[in-house]
């Protein structure tokens, strides 16, 4: 398995108010994987756990919630690690826009 992307997001909403927007738009996060559709979701915590399916591939990710920051994590498998840097890119363009 390749190395998951990483993404620190920052932010000055607060640890709630960071975790509830996140839960709101947690759906359009399968827009910024490739072929990405269907999010499947659960907290634990201040973490949300989810699954992508793209290109009928499973990728697994998660969020942690920070007073400050959210530190996203995507574990992709090995057919889709060819795209980790385009969706790096794309996570750290947009997943600002679901804290707002």
């Amino acid at each position: 398995m390749a190395d998951p992307v990483t993404v620190d997001i920052p932010h000055k909403l607060g640890r709630d108010a960071a975790r509830a927007r996140l839960a709101g738009g947690v759906g359009r996060i399968g827009n910024m994987i490739p072929g990405g559709a269907a999010v499947d979701q659960r907290w634990e915590g201040d973490t949300l756990f989810f699954t992508v399916t793209a290109l009928g591939q499973r990728v697994a990710s998660r969020l942690d919630v920070f007073d400050d920051r959210v530190h996203a994590q995507v574990d992709l498998p090995p057919m889709l690690a060819l795209f980790a840097d385009k969706i790096r890119e794309k996570l750290q363009r947009e997943a600002p826009k679901l804290l707002e």
